[in-house]
């Protein structure tokens, strides 16, 4: 995917007035992501997504322990300057529904694997039980 389609479909999906908000909002919702994946699904879906944000996906910080989907949206709140719990939800939505489009459905199946429950509601990708 090119840089201009990734951040277009966020600031879309965000509806930010500018692809600086849709920017900043991918940066920090992918670096906080790439530090729950690991292995071949991390490299997949960095190939997938352009080269900026594969960047911030391959080498995020090392997270302590896995988040669940409560505390990552917290987590994004706590990096965005002026942000609050809803609008951080809706950040971590706008980008990872793009993400998840980025990914397809068996790449998407293999990424939820590795994070905790409920995760595909933040992808906007509820999984049929």
């Amino acid at each position: 995917m090119r840089w201009d389609a990734f951040l277009d479909a966020v600031e879309e999906r965000g509806e930010y007035p500018s692809q600086q908000e849709a920017d900043r909002a991918a940066r920090v919702v992918l670096a906080l992501l790439g530090a729950h994946l690991v292995g071949e699904e991390r490299a997949e879906v960095a190939a997938r997504l352009p080269e900026t944000y594969a960047v911030i996906l391959l080498n995020p910080l090392r997270a302590a322990e896995p988040l669940d989907p409560e505390r990552f949206v917290r987590a994004t709140a706590a990096w965005i300057e002026g942000a609050t719990e809803e609008t951080a939800k809706w950040d971590v939505g706008a980008v990872l529904s793009v993400v998840a489009d980025a990914a397809g459905p068996d790449l998407m199946r293999r990424i939820l694997l590795q994070l905790p429950p409920e995760y595909d509601l933040l992808f906007g990708a509820p999984q049929q039980v």
